[in-house]
């Protein structure tokens, strides 16, 4: 007979990732990224330990043709600071968008794990690619793969 009185714990042994591809043609920004979030981290998997890391992967495509809505395309800033004086570097989402679209997606993405050891290991789980291929074919399950 079951014990039903003990806690279940996830072990790293026994996780099993799976590989998920998520077009993001026409779809926001914020809210795809909080549903890649939660699939990295395998917060949508009724086995869930936030101390281990039993997300799978994410494979976006098409990420050049994400949507922002509202004037976010000018108004949004993203900032990098090199530590120097005068070395504060901003520029517009727009602009981003055209020199490197594949950290709009990651920014997002990152702003929405906890900031701890953990969440640099998941988001190495995360594959950005601008356009529908990817080289990821080998490992993504094809019935699994329209989503």
């Amino acid at each position: 007979m079951a014990d039903f009185n003990k806690t279940f714990f996830q072990k790293n042994e026994t996780t099993q990732p799976k590989w998920h591809v998520i077009d993001a043609e026409g779809q926001v920004l914020g809210r795809i990224a909080t549903r890649i979030a939660d699939i990295l981290r395998g917060k949508d998997k009724p086995q869930f330990t936030s101390h281990i890391d039993n997300g799978d992967y994410v494979v976006v495509v098409n990420i050049e043709k994400v949507v922002l809505t509202g004037d976010k395309w000018n108004q949004k800033e993203y900032r990098d600071y090199s530590g120097y004086r005068s070395g504060l570097k901003i520029k517009s989402a727009g602009e981003v968008l055209v020199r490197n679209p594949e950290s709009l997606m990651e920014r997002a993405v990152w702003g929405m794990l906890p900031k701890n050891i953990l969440s640099r290991q998941i988001l190495k789980k995360l594959k950005v690619y601008t356009g529908p291929n990817h080289p990821h074919k080998a490992q993504v399950d094809t019935s699994a793969a329209a989503e």
